[in-house]
């Protein structure tokens, strides 16, 4: 089996029924049900999703696993979608998400074959925030996925289809982190691993920013902080504490063609330093 899809929902039937949805109209079930399986956890809801799910789950003639039970919290029913997962590839795709079109899931996996099978590949992903405004988010898509990308951000997570054998060589999610278990997974396996990344020009999925991700960005930017101390040696850290700003500055410029004059300017300073006109 290719591809395990991971669905997890508490009391969201609203959104759920969006996800289920999108994941139905697949063109993939069609043309190979063997390949991709469908696994639900659900948190106990008391909304009806779990009588949802059971519907779904008996009109459909794909594999699907489901459970509803009380859990731990987020990353816990990830785990718990991880365990269960018989897929050479995890995707999460979380109550209120969606797929972008019918043929995504079949572009994915050709994708993965024209990219050589590697251990995450991540496409693009449609960004709809409560105003209704939404923005196309590709990702560090033409950049080396470094520690820098890491620094502020993070890998967009619904759009990776991620190696399952992954998470037996880094461990499962950080049950004890509220927000930043999948950074801490992409550190570990990315930057401090030898886990294959690569990007495909696809749009994915459908993301809804009103997740605690998006509401809470003190939590988050607390627990990146935390991990970064914890993780990246104190010899490599500071230097990204210090020139964090100037790396994005130089990007952006060079981005539009701006990097010129920034060369030309600090060419200028280090002759005015040669010739002891302005104190090294």
């Amino acid at each position: 089996m290719h591809l395990s899809i991971i669905t997890i929902n508490y009391n969201n039937a609203a959104g759920l029924q969006l996800t289920l949805q999108s994941i139905e109209q697949q063109t993939i079930w069609v043309k190979d049900k063997a390949e991709v399986e469908h696994i639900l956890i659900d948190g106990g809801s008391t909304d009806g999703s779990s009588d949802l799910i059971r519907q779904y789950a008996e009109r459909v003639a794909y594999n699907v696993q489901w459970v509803s039970e009380k859990d731990k919290g987020i990353y816990n029913a990830m785990n718990k979608g991880i365990i269960r997962a018989h897929g050479d590839y995890c995707q999460f795709l979380n109550s209120g998400d969606r797929l972008a079109d019918k043929e995504v899931t079949e572009k994915m996996l050709n994708a993965l074959k024209e990219h050589d099978y590697p251990d995450i590949l991540y496409g693009n992903m449609k960004k709809v925030f409560a105003d209704g405004h939404t923005y196309n988010d590709r990702g560090p898509a033409y950049t080396d996925v470094t520690l820098k990308i890491f620094y502020h951000g993070c890998l967009n997570h619904s759009p990776a289809y991620i190696r399952r054998q992954l998470f037996d060589t880094y461990g499962l999610y950080d049950e004890s982190l509220k927000i930043c278990s999948d950074w801490k997974f992409y550190v570990q396996s990315i930057i401090l691993g030898t886990a294959r990344v690569k990007h495909t020009n696809l749009l994915v999925t459908i993301f809804d920013m009103g997740g605690i991700s998006e509401t809470r960005r003190d939590i988050l930017e607390e627990e990146r902080k935390h991990l970064l101390k914890e993780m990246i040696p104190q010899g490599i850290l500071p230097d990204y504490d210090r020139y964090h700003d100037v790396m994005f500055m130089s990007d952006r410029l060079r981005k539009h063609h701006l990097w010129g004059l920034v060369r030309f300017a600090e060419r200028v300073l280090f002759k005015l330093e040669k010739w002891h006109i302005l104190k090294p």
